[in-house]
């Protein structure tokens, strides 16, 4: 089993796009999606695109999220309200991570299908795209990181065309726990085991193992608020805890794959095999839906992640209430 080493130190500034970095690529002009940088993220797994979102933009999206953990658009599973008479960081340390955010929000809706969104996942996926999940992540100073994972491990596409839009809502650095990748640790197309870990610098996610890979494999992504980092659902990837004194590093992550594939992402229902199970509670966010004569279905509701803090408890549920 592969024991994760801590992270070497490096730079607690963000990163800038230079002309040799070629995981970086700048927004703000069509076209910015080149080949180059098409063939990066075939062959590392992963992509940055600098200035994808506006100061406006991140700022709006910023107030959505305080006023989803304030309870303005109603209250959801594991929300902590009331908050009446608590401050902003009274208000936003309470939470590490909501569920589906973008079925409150019409702002954090809108993101779903920003359109560098549109030119990055058309270029990687396919001119057919449909979103099926957002999480909105607070990550206050002193809140937990996330072990190990491949987010195929929770979830399954078809045709291995699960892809992460991870929006910087501030500078993500090592020191408030950016996220760190292995690049290329995609390209087996292999889900390693996962394991219980209850390393206090992680949430309740259970950690990957036995990769063949090390500490020297890993990289920092340090990004500037306003970025977007893709990445595609079988790389190695995690972050560790916000070490900063005060301060956030908010992001709102978007998962993304070909509207081709069906989505096994539940059990079948009585009647429905294996091979024809298709989950519905999606969005399309380009070219068609092959498969729109099924329509769309409410499943999922927005609820929050155990942090680990107070125990992990079951996170078992995602679906609607009865």
């Amino acid at each position: 089993m592969h024991t994760p080493a801590t992270a070497p130190g490096a730079s607690t500034a963000p990163a800038t796009s230079t002309n040799h970095d070629p995981a970086r690529v700048q927004a703000g002009r069509p076209g910015f999606m080149t080949e180059q940088a098409a063939r990066f993220f075939a062959e590392q797994g992963y992509l940055i695109v600098e200035d994808a979102l506006s100061t406006d933009e991140v700022a709006a999206l910023n107030e959505e999220a305080l006023r989803i953990c304030r309870g303005d658009y109603g209250h959801y599973r594991g929300w902590s309200g009331p908050h009446e008479g608590q401050s902003e960081a009274e208000i936003l340390k309470q939470y590490l991570c909501i569920h589906f955010p973008h079925k409150m929000s019409q702002v954090m809706r809108d993101a779903i299908a920003h359109p560098a969104m549109v030119e990055v996942l058309t270029g990687v996926i396919g001119p057919n795209v449909k979103c099926m999940q957002s999480m909105l992540f607070i990550k206050a100073a002193g809140k937990p990181g996330q072990a190990w994972h491949q987010d195929e491990d929770y979830i399954p596409t078809r045709d291995r065309s699960l892809t992460g839009g991870w929006i910087a809502l501030d500078d993500a650095t090592v020191e408030n726990g950016c996220l760190w990748v292995i690049p290329g640790s995609h390209r087996p197309g292999i889900l390693w085991l996962q394991y219980r870990q209850n390393d206090p610098r992680f949430d309740c996610t259970d950690e990957s193992g036995g990769f063949p890979y090390s500490e020297a494999d890993e990289v920092p992504v340090e990004v500037k608020a306003g970025s977007i980092v893709f990445f595609n659902g079988y790389l190695l990837h995690r972050s560790l805890p916000n070490r900063t004194k005060a301060g956030y590093r908010r992001t709102l992550v978007n998962h993304y794959m070909s509207a081709e594939s069906l989505l096994p992402w539940h059990p079948p229902r009585i009647g429905e095999s294996v091979a024809t199970c298709d989950y519905r509670d999606i969005i399309l966010i380009a070219g068609e839906d092959p498969y729109a004569y099924k329509g769309t279905e409410d499943i999922h509701e927005p609820h929050v992640r155990p942090s680990g803090e107070g125990g992990c408890g079951d996170p078992a549920h995602n679906k609607k209430s009865e």
